[in-house]
This record gives structure tokens, sequence and C-alpha cells, in this order.
């Protein structure tokens, strides 16, 4: 008997399956996650260490190799690689399908914990992280001025931008690529620091000894308490120029003397540029099972209220990427 036969003789049960087939699609229409790939966490822990001013033979010797004499003897490692290079050390663990990702998470902590006694005592704490599947971001920004330079660009897209987009729902981060923070450079002219018979090393110390702002304790009356605080931060150019780097006596050696100090960004060392003009990147990822549909036109909402609001004397320009749409 064919299934029209069926439903020809016997509507009911053709009603009553028609009903189920739809109650079947309201259910994945409201419950059902919306995404473009399965939800599948690899068993892959990466640890990460950062040691500033550090070249890539310094990092394998002191960091990377230690590191993997500890956790070479994790159970279930399937594999394990290493990265070593200028300032920076990356091991990727992958594990057997039948590893729980958090125990093997968990082991390898213990295992950086106990090899963290081996390793140079200046260099950041290791992060241990789990791969994510649903880290690959979802919304590229490009942003770029013709009006301002970088570090206004920066901070724009830092204070403003991020802020916006950052409580869009569903939304779990959003990363800033070739940021450009305020800083202030000290230049030094080396002829002139050896002629004062000085070193880069004692810049540091005065900068350490002079730029601070310590806790000053309080004052105490009968019927008053007063806050006591110490302005001991350096704030503009003259300031630094004028920071006492060696005293005796009369002879009084300052910064201007060995060198100038110049406003600039804290890292000129990396740049992200787009058809060879230097700009800011803005990367949006989403929270694991959320729609990204969804996440993407609310963007697209804020982004026009964003150019709207944007003061008449800059002048942006802007790129948006949809990799998953």
């Amino acid at each position: 008997m064919s299934l029209s036969n069926t439903a020809i003789n016997r509507p009911v049960l053709a009603i009553v399956m028609s009903l189920i087939i739809v109650i079947f699609g309201l259910v994945s229409l409201f419950y059902i996650e919306v995404r473009e790939y399965p939800s599948v966490d690899p068993p892959i822990v990466n640890v990460t260490t950062v040691y500033p001013g550090a070249n890539s033979d310094v990092i394998e010797s002191q960091i990377t190799e230690p590191l993997e004499q500890s956790l070479n003897g994790i159970e279930g490692i399937k594999t394990l690689t290493s990265e070593s290079r200028e300032q920076s050390s990356r091991i990727t663990l992958e594990f057997e399908l039948s590893r729980n990702l958090e125990d093997a998470a968990n082991d390898v902590r213990d295992r950086v914990s106990r090899a963290q006694r081996n390793l140079p005592g200046d260099i950041e704490n290791p992060i241990v992280q789990k791969a994510d599947a649903d880290a690959t971001p979802i919304i590229f920004m490009f942003l770029t001025s013709n009006t301002k330079n970088i570090l206004e660009v920066s901070d724009y897209a830092t204070n403003v931008i991020k802020e916006r987009i950052q409580t869009i729902e569903g939304v779990s981060g959003v990363n800033i690529f070739g940021e450009k923070k305020y800083s202030m450079r000290l230049w030094l002219d080396p002829q002139r620091l050896a002629a004062y018979k000085l070193t880069p090393l004692d810049i540091q110390t005065a900068l350490e000894r002079e730029n601070v702002e310590l806790p000053s304790g309080r004052i105490e009356g009968d019927n008053t308490e007063l806050s006591i605080r110490t302005l001991g931060r350096l704030k503009d150019i003259n300031e630094f120029n004028e920071l006492v780097i060696f005293q005796d006596g009369s002879n009084t050696i300052k910064l201007k003397d060995v060198g100038y100090a110049v406003l600039g960004a804290e890292n000129e060392r990396t740049a992200v540029k787009k058809g060879g003009v230097n700009g800011i990147g803005i990367s949006v990822t989403a929270i694991p099972g959320a729609n990204i549909i969804s996440i993407s036109d609310e963007f697209k909402k804020r982004f026009e209220i964003l150019k709207n609001e944007i003061p008449p004397s800059l002048i942006w320009k802007s790129d948006l990427i949809f990799p998953h749409l």
C-alpha cells in the first residue's frame, strides 16, 4: 500500500502526521541553533609564554625545551608541536579523541606550574588555553582616516567603536589589530651618554625613582580626616625632558642633555595595512551557540549609527567583511 493510498483511506492519520511534522518544524525554528559548522570542541590545548626582549634561540633553549620535557609525560597526547619566535613560545598539544578536554587542560596547567621554577624569572606567566572552534571572527573591519594620524584612529577604535560593538547580544569579544596606544618614547644619544659616563640603565633607574605615585597616608584631626596624594607622575614632554638623571653637587644631568622625549605609539613594530594604507583592524567573535546572522544584522545597524555620529572634521574610510555570510 502506497503512502498516498494510506493518506486517502485514513485521513485522520494523515492529519496527525502532518501536525507532527509542523510541530517538529516549529521546535526547530525556535530552539535549534543556527550555525555554519557543527559545535565541536577539538581536543587541543595551547601553551603560550612571552619573554620580552629575548630572541628565538633563547626562547627555544630556556622556555620551549623545559616546557616540552615537562609536558611530554601527559597521558593521551597524540601530537606535540612547538614554535619558538622572537619574544614568544607557543606549544600545541593535540590529545586523543577519547581524552576529556577539561581533564587534559588541567593536566597541562599542573605540568606548566611544575616547570615554571626552571624558567627565567622575568618571563610573563604562561597562558594555557583550550582550542575553541567558535573563536574564528565572524566580522572584520578596517578603519583609516584621511585627516587623522594612526594614534587618533586607534584611540577612536578602542574608546568608541569597540565600546559600542561589544554590547551586542551574542558577541564574546572585539579584538583590535595594529592598536597604537599613546606612550612617551625616550630617544637617547649614545655619544652623549658615553660623554657623561651614563647607560640606558641609569635612565631606567631615574624613571623608576622619579615617575612614581605612592600612597602618602592621611591627616587626622579631631573633626576632620584628609587623605594625602603625592603628584609624582610625569605628564608631558617638558617634564620628561627635565627629568634629573644624575646630580653631583652643582652638576645636574637631565634627560634633555642625553636625548629627548616624544609622544608616540607604545608599539611601532607591528602595523595593519590594506592596499598600502596604514589603519586599524577590528574583528568580532561570537559566543558559542550564538546566531551569527542576528549579530551581523545588529552590527550593521550600529555601524550606520556610528557613521552618522562621526564629527564633521573627521573623514573616515571603513571596509567591512562578513566571511560567514
